[in-house]
């Protein structure tokens, strides 16, 4: 199992090297210009010598995905328990979710900052909406995924709804909770640049979107580039990050079906 699973990791670590060196020998080989398309080792250059701004405006996306992340976390789990206690509420209430979902966020992000005073908290809320949603279907579908006969049986032994949520519709819908935070930790980066890109606010405290506009102004295309590897990275390490998380909170879940056997 160590084996495969170090050939799971090694395999796209080596296409990965493999890809930045061609890309670095066909931009040599044909002498392409850096206001064009810049090798990795320009970007690696232009990372290094921008890294003080570059740092912060990291910093400051990651501030506003966190949160947003966070906050979708929590109020999606919360709705998605009200709406398993309650079929009406959520038939009345669900739609809304959708139309909030379906909604391009490029659309409403001009509004929410005209509405919001607050540059960070309407960068915060347009991140949360797009987030938001995976976290509450993908539980609600957990919630309700409960076998009927397991439901009976509580109710046999006179369990309180307290009871049954916690001892039975939660352990339930936890694997499909996690998948959504999955989901929604990529989602919420996305929101949070789509944001800082309508934006378009400058200064120090600005996030990597507006980098990318900056060097773009500028045609400082590697440092561009840079700030592109910045906020892929981040996404690769969310995703690595609540994958590791899913691990750990499913892994004994998974040990004792592979024990029954």
């Amino acid at each position: 199992m160590n084996a495969g699973l170090g050939l799971r990791l090694l395999m796209p670590a080596v296409i990965g090297v493999g890809l930045l060196i061609a890309w670095e020998l066909l931009v040599r080989a044909y002498a392409v210009p850096a206001y064009v398309l810049p090798g990795p080792m320009r970007v690696a250059q232009a990372l290094r010598a921008d890294w003080p701004s570059l740092s912060v405006s990291l910093g400051t996306t990651l501030q506003i995905t966190g949160a947003a992340l966070l906050a979708a976390a929590v109020l999606g789990l919360l709705i998605a328990v009200l709406f398993a206690q309650s079929r009406l509420i959520e038939l009345s209430l669900f739609p809304y979710a959708v139309i909030l979902q379906v909604t391009p966020i490029l659309a409403i992000a001009p509004l929410i900052i005209i509405w919001v005073d607050d540059i960070r908290l309407a960068l915060l809320v347009c991140a949360f909406i797009v987030a938001f949603f995976p976290v509450l279907s993908n539980t609600t579908l957990g919630l309700n995924s409960v076998d009927h006969n397991l439901v009976d049986l509580f109710r046999l032994y006179r369990a309180s709804r307290w009871q049954v949520l916690t001892r039975l519709r939660l352990p339930t819908a936890l694997p499909f909770y996690l998948a959504g935070l999955r989901i929604s930790g990529g989602l919420a980066l996305i929101g949070a640049i789509v944001a800082e890109f309508v934006d378009g606010t400058g200064g120090r405290a600005s996030g990597l979107a507006y980098r990318i506009l900056e060097a773009g102004y500028q045609l400082q295309i590697p440092r561009m580039f840079a700030a592109l590897v910045l906020v892929s990275g981040t996404g690769i390490m969310l995703f690595l990050l609540l994958s590791l998380l899913s691990h750990l909170l499913l892994r004994h879940r998974h040990e004792g079906a592979m024990g029954r056997r």
